[in-house]
C-alpha cells in the first residue's frame, strides 16, 4: 500500500455529519408554527449525498451494482469485512448514504432504488502517472482480497478514475499524453468547465471487467473541483448503462406488440364484417387484452426509468460544461450520439404499447356496442312474442268466457227446471220445460250482465292501484 498523503480532507462517517447542524430539540419554535414531520427530511435531502473531497493525484475504484433480492443486512455483512468496521450495523446504513475511513483510503457506499454503488478514493500509485501506459491498478487497490469481487449483486457499472495534475495550456499535447495512457487506441476527450480540466476515455471494458477514466487537471486545482468532476462523470456512466437497460426490453417487446396489432387488426375487422359470433370475438379480444396489460404491468416502471435516468445522463453532461477539443469527439458528443437511438426505440415502444392498450380499448367498447345492439333486438323480439302471446291468451280467455257463460246459464236454467217440476209436482199449474224454455233469453242476459260487472268492477280496481 501508498504511503502517501490520503487523497481526501474529509473524515466524514456518516451522511448525518455532512449536513447541516440539526435544530436543537428543545429549542423554543415560537416564531412559527409547528413543523410539518417530513420538514426537517425534506430540507436536508440536499446534503444527503456529499460530494468527495478529493487530493490530487488520486485513483477513484468505482463499482454500481444491482441490488434486486440483496438486503441491507447483506450489505452490512459486506462492509463489517473492512478493516476495524466490524462493529457498523444496519442502523448506520439507514439514510442510504455512508463514507469510511479507511486506512490511507475513504470508502463511500450508496444505495439507490435499483442499484448499490460502492466509491473508493486512494492516492495514486507512484507508477501509474501520466508518463505510464495502460498501468495496472488492481493490485494496489487499498481493499481486502476478493473484497470487490464479492460484493453482493450483478455489476452494472465498473470505473477505474485516475486523476493527476498536469498542465493542460496546449490541449492537444496533454490529450496526446493521456491517449498514450489509455494504450494508444480512439479516445473521446472535453475539456470540462469550459477549459479548468480535461477529461479522456475510450468508453470500453477491459479484461478486468472495468472501464478507465482519465482527468488531467492543471496543477492547484482544488479538492472540491475534483470531487465534483469525478462525481458527475461516475454517475454520467452509471446513468448510461441504467438508461440502456430498457432497449432489450424494447426488443423483445417488438415482435410480442406486432403480433397483438395484426390479432387486434383481424378482430377490428371481423367486428366490421360481422363474420364471427360476440362471444368469440370477446374471447379473443380479453386475450389480447391481457397479453398487453400483462405487458404493461411488467416492463411499464423499465421505460418510465429508461426516461428518467435518461434525463439525468442529459443532465450530467449539461453540468460538465464540455469544450471540444479539434479533430476529437467531445464525451458528451459521443454519448448522446449513441445512446439516442436506443432512447428513441425504448420510448417508441413505450408510446407503442401504450397507443395499443387505447385501441384495445376502443375495440371493446365498438363489440360492447354491438353486443347491447344485438341484446336490444332480441328483448325486442322477445317483447313481441310475449305480446302476441297475451293476445292469444286474451282471445281465448274471450272464447272461454263466452263458453263460461254458456255453461253457467245452463246450469241456472236447470235449476229452474227442477224448481218448475217441483212446484208441479205440489199440484201447481206450472209448464216446467215451457217456463224453462221462455227464461233462456233472461237467465243468458244476466249472466252476461253480471260479467261485464265483474270486469268493470277488475279494471276499476286495476285503474285505482299507484304506478310504480
Amino acid at each position: 500500500m501508498s504511503s502517501a498523503v490520503p487523497p481526501f480532507s474529509t473524515s466524514t462517517t456518516s451522511s448525518s455529519a455532512a449536513s447541516p447542524a440539526t435544530p436543537t430539540r428543545g429549542r423554543a419554535r415560537h416564531a412559527l408554527p409547528a413543523d410539518d414531520p417530513l420538514r426537517e427530511e425534506l430540507h436536508n435531502e440536499i446534503h444527503a449525498r456529499p460530494s468527495a473531497r478529493i487530493r490530487l493525484p488520486a485513483l477513484v475504484v468505482y463499482v454500481a451494482v444491482l441490488n434486486q433480492g440483496v438486503s441491507r443486512e447483506d450489505e452490512c455483512a459486506h462492509l463489517q469485512r473492512l478493516p476495524d468496521k466490524a462493529g457498523l450495523t444496519v442502523a448506520d446504513l439507514q439514510h442510504n448514504f455512508l463514507r469510511l475511513r479507511l486506512d490511507g483510503a475513504t470508502l463511500k457506499w450508496e444505495r439507490h432504488s435499483e442499484f448499490t454503488r460502492y466509491s473508493l478514493v486512494q492516492p495514486l500509485p507512484a507508477h501509474a502517472g501520466l508518463d505510464a501506459t495502460q498501468p495496472e491498478l488492481l493490485s494496489h487497490v487499498q481493499l481486502p482480497d476478493d473484497w470487490l469481487a464479492s460484493i453482493p449483486g450483478q455489476t452494472v457499472a465498473a470505473i477505474k478514475l485516475v486523476m493527476l495534475e498536469h498542465p493542460i495550456d496546449d490541449p492537444h499535447a496533454a490529450l496526446a499524453l493521456g491517449q498514450q495512457w489509455l494504450g494508444g487506441r480512439t479516445v473521446v476527450a472535453s475539456l470540462l468547465g469550459h477549459g479548468h480540466s480535461l477529461a479522456v476515455t475510450n468508453f470500453r471494458l477491459s479484461a478486468s471487467g472495468f472501464e478507465r477514466f482519465l482527468v488531467i487537471a492543471p496543477p492547484g486545482t482544488g479538492e472540491t473541483r475534483a470531487g465534483r468532476i469525478s462525481q458527475r462523470l461516475l454517475e454520467m456512466e452509471t446513468y448510461r448503462l441504467m438508461a440502456l437497460r430498457g432497449l432489450p426490453v424494447a426488443k423483445a417487446l417488438g415482435p410480442v406488440l406486432a403480433d397483438a396489432e395484426r390479432g387486434l387488426s383481424d378482430i377490428t375487422a371481423k367486428l366490421e364484417s360481422r363474420s364471427v359470433s360476440e362471444q368469440d370475438l370477446l374471447d379473443t379480444l380479453i386475450h389480447q387484452a391481457a397479453r398487453v396489460e400483462r405487458a404493461t404491468a411488467e416492463h411499464g416502471y423499465r421505460f418510465a426509468a429508461t426516461q428518467a435516468y435518461d434525463a439525468l445522463v442529459r443532465q450530467r453532461i449539461t453540468e460538465l460544461r464540455e469544450q471540444p477539443i479539434p479533430g476529437t469527439q467531445t464525451l458528451g458528443e459521443f454519448l448522446l450520439r449513441r445512446i439516442s437511438p436506443a432512447m428513441a426505440t425504448a420510448a417508441a415502444t413505450a408510446n407503442r404499447l401504450a397507443a395499443l392498450s387505447q385501441r384495445i380499448e376502443r375495440a371493446s367498447a365498438l363489440l360492447r356496442t354491438r353486443v347491447d345492439i344485438a341484446t336490444e333486438t332480441q328483448n325486442q323480439q322477445l317483447l313481441a312474442k310475449l305480446t302476441h302471446g297475451q293476445e292469444l291468451q286474451l282471445s281465448l280467455q274471450t272464447t272461454v268466457e263466452g263458453l263460461s257463460i254458456a255453461a253457467i246459464s245452463y246450469y241456472v236454467i236447470s235449476l229452474l227446471l227442477y224448481g218448475g217440476k217441483a212446484l208441479k209436482a205440489m199440484g201447481l199449474p206450472v209448464n216446467p220445460e215451457m217456463a224453462a224454455g221462455a227464461l233462456i233469453p233472461v237467465v243468458l242476459w244476466g249472466v252476461w250482465q253480471a260479467t261485464r260487472r265483474v270486469h268493470a268492477r277488475l279494471h276499476g280496481s286495476h285503474a285505482q292501484q299507484p304506478t310504480a
